[in-house]
């Protein structure tokens, strides 16, 4: 295997007829070429599902505009179960989820109920 270090100073450029042939692609094209790239295999249901929910908490805490920090304890969540559920390492119960979407629409509402 060899290990390719990007260098922020030297980014790669995509040339014209790279360009080209990547808008050309369908997704089934997309999809086959996904499937033999041993480096970059389709995500399965369960991976879907924590990509998804990192996303849902990504969202409602960027909302806030709260850091990681102040956010899980402005709520009272685990600022490690915090990391762990935005970064995709675990996933959120549907408790979770169900609070964050209360979070979601009424924050101010869930910070007083708190106090």
């Amino acid at each position: 295997m060899v290990r390719f270090r990007l260098n922020p100073d030297a980014l790669p450029v995509l040339s014209e007829a790279g360009r080209v042939h990547l808008d050309a692609m369908t997704d089934a094209d997309i999809t086959a070429a996904a499937q033999v790239d041993d480096d970059n295999p389709p995500l399965n249901r369960d991976e879907m599902a924590r990509m998804e929910a990192a996303r849902t908490v990504r969202r409602v805490r960027a909302r806030t505009g709260l850091s990681q920090v102040r956010f899980a304890q402005a709520f009272r969540i685990n600022v490690g179960r915090l990391r762990d559920l935005e970064q995709g390492r675990t996933m959120a119960d549907s408790a979770l989820l169900a609070y964050l979407r209360v979070i979601d629409q009424e924050p101010e509402l869930v910070k007083r109920a708190l106090r």
